[in-house]
């Protein structure tokens, strides 16, 4: 794999690489450096969701509340609107020195950090509102790191490996989000200075039966178990650990772009930046746009909405810290790991659409094992074998979908299509999955997690109609 190639070879659809090959283009450069950029890339999203939701249950949050507060993660779901800045605007000396795609990652993961240190900072109990609006910087910030990264993953490599990256890319991703949730559950308990891990032990003790009953017995008073010194700490080594990225940046090199003609007027510049991006998706797909923005909009609904009140739900079910850390981080890593290596090795082999469908086949039915864990009770080893399901197939799902989107992109304007693509993909789920918690108050989590899976029938139609009318497709000429 050439690391700044960026137009595939004629015999690149049609020559099937033995599993040596395969296997070795994990270990190429540009594999490992997307290894370590997806580190940086997964960190700050759990923070600022799904690891968020667990510290602020704990301090006594309601999950109407939790929910609505997901709305922050919208922020990714609207980065469309800022990428042909990213895309086209240079940062004044930093470009210069560093690049296009390169300049714009170091100066999003500053922010983040800075962000993720607000966040450390603050306490939830008395000062809600500080720890939301830092909450929404990471996210800003995030976001904008994904516009350059896809850019710059995009550029580093042709389409045939566009598999391998995504995988290479989800592993760190994954790896980062373990950290992130579980590693950050994990800081938290043992910066803890009262015996809490004990009397979260007792409740636990009370978590049996049916789960509306082990959710109140489960439940404990907002505020009672939260040690916000103990989150601080968590934090800030989170901020510290966004150093991977900064540091993966500092030694990397910018990839081969596409000169782009100097604008000769504000106009000129607005149409090339904004319009002519979303103008040439539209003229190479036609009336197929609408099926292939509809896939996009709805393939990850399963894992997104139901996402949202996971931490919430292992709070309830009287889970310790220690527990759910020492789950996710052990199974729940290898199991991601294998799931993106399946999903990356299978792509390239048997092809993105049959890998696409399986992943959202997975994905769905996994969130069926929720439900039966949220009837089954406080049950650890029960625990492990859902999360090794769900990051299963979560992985094969992501390293397939990330490869789909890949290929729908013009390297041209790589850094807006792509943050358009990956828009779609969270704002119907992240705005759906606000509503998450008023509906398990209303109807518990057994019919929630139910109802996560039945979200997903609707995408096994549209990756059939996808398949028989659109073929995967190629990159365009000269891009």
């Amino acid at each position: 794999m050439t690391e700044n190639a960026v137009t595939p070879s004629t015999t690149d659809t049609t020559v099937r690489p033995t599993w040596g090959e395969t296997l070795r283009a994990y270990l190429e450069p540009a594999s490992l450096r997307m290894f370590a950029l997806g580190f940086s890339a997964g960190l700050p999203l759990l923070l600022v969701l799904g690891t968020l939701s667990f510290r602020l249950r704990e301090a006594g949050l309601d999950r109407t509340t939790i929910g609505y507060l997901s709305w922050v993660g919208l922020a990714y779901g609207f980065k469309w609107c800022w990428s042909p800045l990213v895309d086209r605007l240079p940062i004044p000396l930093l470009t210069r020195w560093m690049g296009r795609r390169r300049s714009w990652l170091l100066l999003s993961q500053g922010a983040i950090m800075a962000a993720l240190v607000g966040m450390a900072l603050s306490d939830p109990r008395t000062g809600l509102n500080v720890v939301v609006w830092c909450a929404l910087a990471v996210a800003f910030a995030s976001a904008t790191q994904d516009i350059a990264l896809d850019a710059y993953r995009i550029e580093s490599a042709d389409a045939r490996h566009q598999g391998v990256l995504a995988a290479t890319y989800q592993t760190g991703y994954r790896l980062a989000m373990i950290w992130a949730g579980a590693g950050v559950l994990w800081l938290a308990a043992r910066a803890e200075v009262a015996p809490v891990a004990q009397a979260a032990a007792a409740v636990a003790s009370q978590a049996a039966g049916a789960v509306s009953a082990a959710a109140d017995a489960a439940k404990p008073a907002p505020g009672s178990l939260y040690q916000n010194a103990a989150w601080t700490t968590a934090y800030l080594v989170m901020a510290a650990s966004m150093l991977v990225g900064v540091v993966t940046v500092l030694f990397s090199r910018e990839p081969v772009q596409l000169a782009v003609p100097p604008a000769r007027n504000a106009a000129e510049w607005f149409r090339g930046a904004f319009v002519e991006p979303f103008a040439d998706f539209l003229k190479r797909y036609g009336h197929q746009a609408l099926l292939i923005l509809a896939l996009i909009g709805v393939y990850r609904i399963s894992d997104v909405v139901m996402g949202i009140m996971a931490n919430p739900f292992y709070v309830d079910m009287g889970y310790t810290k220690d527990e759910v850390a020492a789950v996710t981080k052990v199974y729940g890593v290898i199991m991601t790991l294998v799931g993106a290596f399946i999903g990356g090795a299978l792509s390239l082999r048997w092809g993105v659409m049959r890998v696409l469908m399986l992943g959202a086949i997975l994905s769905a039915a996994s969130n069926l094992l929720f439900a039966w864990l949220a009837g089954h009770g406080h049950d650890v080893t029960a625990l492990i074998a859902v999360i090794s399901a769900d990051n299963l197939s979560a992985g094969v799902a992501s390293a397939a979908f990330i490869a789909y989107l890949s290929s729908l992109t013009n390297v041209t304007y790589s850094a807006t299509q792509y943050a358009l693509f990956s828009s779609m993909m969270l704002l119907a789920p992240k705005w759906l999955a606000g509503y998450s918690g008023a509906f398990v108050d209303a109807h518990d989590y057994p019919t929630f997690f139910t109802a996560t899976a039945l979200l997903g029938l609707p995408v096994l139609l549209l990756i059939w109609l996808a398949t028989r009318l659109i073929p995967l497709p190629e990159r365009p000429a000269g891009s």
